[in-house]
């Protein structure tokens, strides 16, 4: 009998080819889509954590003067109290390179960019903060450089140049490296690290791991035990892994909102789409199940027969699934990665596992439930039920439509659904979930969208006049100096330039303000900004002297509120400004004051953020390129350069978006392949009943009307469900994504669905169900007429 029931499970999944091949396909979808929703979450679940231990990151990375402590002092501290773990000295510089060759537009060649650090690291370094690379290999050679993973304009086989090393050198960018503390923004070999120091420039790094770190206080206290051990004047700065700890925790922060709402939807989506499947795929088979009991078959074997034939395809989508799953994850947890700033991961072996194992259980159940109670039917009951349909089912929803003034295909196509009404609801759900998932993926890429013009906003100009930084050490002999900045000469020259049509300049430096502790940015707008103002949430863009706009963030950190005062101070001069408004600015940690210059005349910044920048709008008609061009041939002289501004683009935004289109995607499928199964099942079972209409003079358009409006009504009314659930989850989700980020957003920015956006939505589960239903609308089409009167 064993054999005999091998053959029942083998003859029944090659005999229903396309109940067969549709399981294999939702499963196949359902099980990558749970696989990609589940690996997300957890890899949104302490990023900065993983990826400190799998780079062996540093807490405390220490800076020494080589005057005050030689290396020998530097690798003893290892041995000071609270410290675990070291590794160093490096050699470590600070210089301005200048560009020589580069693919990214946003930086002229012959650029100088602000002093950046360069350390030395051999490429075997196998002690703390071990780099990743991104792209190329590392640096072996002498003129060869790796360059922090997302910071600065460069790409692997890009050129600088160290005017201010010895010997002036160009160094190729071989690689792009990411470093989980930010150690350093560049790392070479150690013999091309002391190439380039010059004369007493030079520094010593040493990098440290503590047994308590997990606060700044922690920190502060290892630190001094380090400096107690070496001469005084030893440590000329410090930094810890906190910094990027907070910055990678607040990025996940905003996307644990919508990715777990996007992998509830998609696990939910998929236990219902595998029921769906399985479940009728057994429960469309009762008239064979009283066969089988009519042969001898026990109720036992019979359901262990259909639970395998469930399990069959179901196991070959699941293990096609996990690599699927796995290669749809790379883009996104690459991009994922980059907004993190830990790198790309792979999804966790477990979860490969977990997830297909799972989704087999569901089937396993699914299938035993009906597969059980069919079998304990006595033999006679199951094969009436198989072959007669219920009496009454649906007959008074079929003469009620009836009397509408419809189609009478369409009117019989819009009563199908009350004949199986358990199914009916399942595959409205499905597809009301798909409409809920494209509203809110939409939704969230429009806002998201949004965001990113706001942060755009910071650097408003068609084109941007920086002032050179004059700081640094004399050229070497026979180079020639650097132009004097000229700020008057600047200004002069961008207002004659012909083209310009409204400009305004910007002010960095750092300040104290009043009742906060440390240091907040400053940012002077000089001249009429109100056309290049962040976006307001609540109050006013500053109007006049003495008024300011600073972000929500800064607002929590102060406890200040509009209208309040601030009193502000930097190199020994103070000035007050009044709060007018609250902005949309996620810059840093929110810690920035944005004011009117009039209170500041005078003021100098000579701070790493001091600086002067110029945003300018061109007339229409002005060719960019040529404006761009004219105008920095005039201002190189006088200290300045022009550039184009082009718009940020932000891995954050990049990753969320693509992100929301792949699962609005996924989900959308399996709804599809939802009501793919549904209508197969409905149309194979109602096989005799169309061959009766055939018969009666119904035409083939007909029948594809009839099986299309069967499933229509659903996704009509599926749409006008989950259209506004998804409306619904995106004002719940993107105030939740805002406060993880410590914002709020401006309405314009939740507000997104407009009139002409939410029709087209609206019949999206029409769309859905149709896209579907077209197949097996076709096949009940060309049916002959003979074929389906003799069909069981």
């Amino acid at each position: 009998m064993n054999a005999g029931l091998g053959r029942v499970v083998r003859s029944g999944v090659g005999r229903r080819r396309v109940q067969t091949v549709v399981m294999t396909l939702t499963t196949l979808l359902a099980v990558t889509a749970s696989v990609l929703a589940v690996g997300l979450l957890v890899a949104s679940n302490e990023p900065f954590a993983k990826a400190f231990a799998r780079q062996h990151g540093a807490h405390l990375m220490v800076t020494f003067d080589p005057a005050k402590a030689t290396a020998d002092q530097l690798a003893a501290t290892a041995h000071a109290t609270g410290v675990t773990e070291a590794s160093g000295p490096y050699a470590v510089v600070e210089l301005e390179p200048v560009i020589v060759k580069t693919h990214d537009g946003g930086f002229p060649v012959h650029a100088r960019l602000p002093a950046f650090t360069v350390a030395a690291r051999p490429a075997d370094a196998t002690g703390l903060d071990r780099l990743e690379l991104t792209a190329g290999r590392y640096a072996t050679g002498p003129d060869e450089i790796v360059w922090s993973a997302g910071n600065g304009p460069f790409a692997v086989g890009d050129q600088i140049e160290y005017p201010d090393a010895p010997g002036q050198p160009t160094l190729t960018i071989v690689g792009l490296a990411r470093s989980v503390t930010d150690s350093s923004m560049a790392w070479a070999p150690p013999a091309t690290v002391t190439a380039l120091t010059p004369k007493d420039k030079g520094r010593l790094q040493m990098l440290y791991r503590l047994s308590k770190a997990g606060t700044e206080a922690d920190l502060t206290t290892g630190q001094q035990a380090i400096a107690a051990t070496l001469p005084d004047g030893a440590v000329q700065s410090s930094a810890s892994y906190l910094t990027a700890k907070t910055g990678s925790e607040r990025v996940a922060g905003v996307f644990a909102p919508f990715v777990v709402a996007f992998g509830v939807i998609g696990l939910i989506m998929s236990v219902l789409i595998i029921g769906i499947v399985v479940g009728g795929a057994v429960g469309s088979a009762t008239r064979r199940i009283g066969i089988l009991k009519a042969l001898g078959y026990s109720p036992g074997q019979v359901c262990r027969a259909y639970v395998m034939q469930a399990l069959i395809p179901a196991a070959a989508g699941a293990l096609a699934a996990v690599p699927l799953g796995n290669l749809a994850a790379v883009p996104i947890l690459n991009d994922e990665g980059d907004a993190f700033g830990t790198g790309f991961v792979g999804l966790d072996w477990w979860v490969c596992v977990v997830v297909p194992v799972a989704a087999l259980a569901a089937v396993a159940v699914t299938a035993f439930v009906p597969a059980l109670r069919a079998g304990r039917l006595r033999t006679v009951d199951a094969l009436a039920v198989g072959r007669t349909p219920s009496l009454g089912r649906g007959r008074a929803a079929r003469t009620l439509l009836g009397r509408l003034p419809l189609p009478r295909a369409m009117s019989l196509g819009l009563a199908n659904p009350f004949t199986r009404p358990g199914r009916s609801a399942t595959i409205a759900a499905a597809v009301a979930l798909g409409a809920l998932g494209v509203t809110f993926g939409l939704g969230l890429a429009l806002s998201i969208g949004e965001v990113q013009a706001a942060m755009n906003k910071r650097t408003a100009g068609d084109v941007e006049v920086g002032v050179m930084n004059a700081a640094g050490p004399p050229p070497p002999p026979g180079m020639p100096a650097r132009p004097a900045v000229d700020q008057a000469a600047i200004e002069a020259a961008i207002k004659a330039e012909p083209g310009t049509g409204r400009y305004f300049a910007q002010t960095f430096g750092d300040a104290t303000v009043t009742g906060l502790t440390g240091t907040t940015e400053l940012v002077l707008f000089d001249g009429d900004s109100s056309w290049a103002s962040y976006d307001v949430i609540e109050g006013r863009w500053i109007g006049a002297a003495g008024e300011a706009v600073v972000p929500t963030a800064f607002l929590r950190a102060s406890g200040a509120h509009i209208g309040d005062t601030l009193t502000l101070a930097s190199g020994g001069r103070s000035a007050s400004v009044t709060i007018v408004g609250e902005v949309l600015d996620l810059s840093g940690d929110g810690r920035r004051v944005i004011a009117d210059a009039g209170p500041f005349t005078g003021w100098t910044f000579d701070g790493p953020r001091g600086g002067t920048r110029y945003q300018i709008e061109l007339a229409a008609g002005t060719d960019l390129q040529q404006y761009t061009a004219s105008l920095e041939q005039k201002l190189e002289p006088v200290g300045g350069h022009a550039d184009i501004n082009a718009a940020e683009i932000s891995q954050t935004v990049v990753a969320i978006d693509s992100l929301a289109g792949l699962l609005a995607l996924m989900l959308v499928a399996v709804a599809g392949l939802g009501v793919l199964n549904t209508v197969v099942l409905d149309t194979r079972e109602r096989v005799h009943e169309l061959g009766v209409f055939k018969a009666l003079g119904m035409a083939p358009r007909q029948t594809v009307a009839m099986v299309l409006t069967s499933v229509g009504g659903l996704g009509l009314v599926a749409g006008l469900v989950g259209v506004p659930a998804g409306i619904a989850l995106h004002d719940w989700v993107l105030p939740a994504m805002a406060n993880a980020a410590d914002t709020r957003f401006p309405a314009h920015i939740i507000d997104v669905y407009s009139p002409g956006l939410l029709v087209p939505l609206l019949f999206g589960g029409l769309l859905i169900a149709v896209g579907g239903a077209l197949m097996p609308a076709g096949w009940a089409a060309r049916t002959s007429t003979a074929r389906a009167l003799r069909t069981e």
